[in-house]
């Protein structure tokens, strides 16, 4: 096969002619100046919102053309948002800051954890979500995920002072619902029992009440689970069924001294 012949294959077999990837990298842009807007002391906001206000308009027409929506109006809706999710990232990076004694003071929070990267991307996106702005708050999200290893679904309901710490391989599914000061650490996973297209539109991952601590490589599964308020949960358990409030669940371990060896 010649060079010409190799390239009408490839051409010819591109079957989404609106399949634009400077969507991606100009979403990303967007979302980073979106996170230094509401935190870099040096940002000027007036400045910065007019730029916001012209990149989002942008990548809105990119991800229109995909899924023939009309974003509308929808830039004025989240950007009078955003006073409110500042406030709700503020609480969030201090139950970080309240809660982990490696933190010296909470500037670390803003500018170097996972963690809150990772929520503050979740709360942009969410509101997005909301708004039913097509391919852009999962750009967004998937974004986060490849910068901190935590993949939150834009989908998901996650209440005030959350805290992630570690971050790295924590998956939180679109259905998912979380109340106020929950704490998750690492690998924690709130997932679905099962996986099928017919289960879109249904309640697939847990709910977790308030006050409730889940330690690392946690595994919770189905859209009728529920972690009461109050309950602690251990590192590596696999829970598929409610558990009451105020319950403490943990795996069990056996310990055996190892035989003495013949001299």
């Amino acid at each position: 096969m010649t060079t010409e012949e190799i390239i009408h294959n490839i051409t010819s077999n591109k079957d989404r002619p609106h399949l634009n990837f400077s969507l991606k990298h100009k979403t990303e842009k967007f979302t980073d100046n979106l996170f230094h807007t509401l935190f870099d002391a040096e940002s000027c906001v007036a400045k910065n919102i007019v730029q916001l206000d012209t990149d989002f308009h942008e990548i809105c027409k990119l991800a229109d053309l995909i899924h023939k929506h009309s974003c509308g109006n929808t830039w004025e809706q989240f950007m009078s948002k955003l006073p409110i999710i500042l406030n709700r990232l503020n609480l969030d990076a201090k139950a970080l800051y309240a809660h982990d004694p490696a933190a010296s003071y909470i500037e670390e929070v803003y500018l170097a954890y996972p963690g809150f990267y990772a929520i503050a991307i979740y709360r942009f996106s969410h509101e997005l979500f909301l708004l039913n702005i097509p391919l852009i708050p999962r750009l967004m999200s998937e974004y986060a995920h490849r910068l901190t290893g935590t993949d939150i679904h834009p989908g998901a309901t996650i209440g005030e002072s959350f805290f992630i710490d570690h971050a790295t391989g924590t998956v939180i599914g679109e259905t998912s619902v979380i109340k106020n000061n929950v704490k998750i650490y690492q690998g924690v996973t709130l997932g679905a029992l099962q996986v099928e297209k017919s289960m879109r539109n249904t309640k697939r991952h847990p709910t977790v009440e308030d006050n409730v601590t889940i330690y690392a490589n946690a595994t919770i599964l189905g859209g009728t689970t529920v972690i009461g308020e109050n309950c602690t949960i251990g590192g590596n358990v696999w829970i598929t069924e409610s558990v009451p409030k105020n319950s403490i669940v943990y795996d069990t371990h056996e310990t055996k001294l190892k035989p003495k060896r013949m001299l």
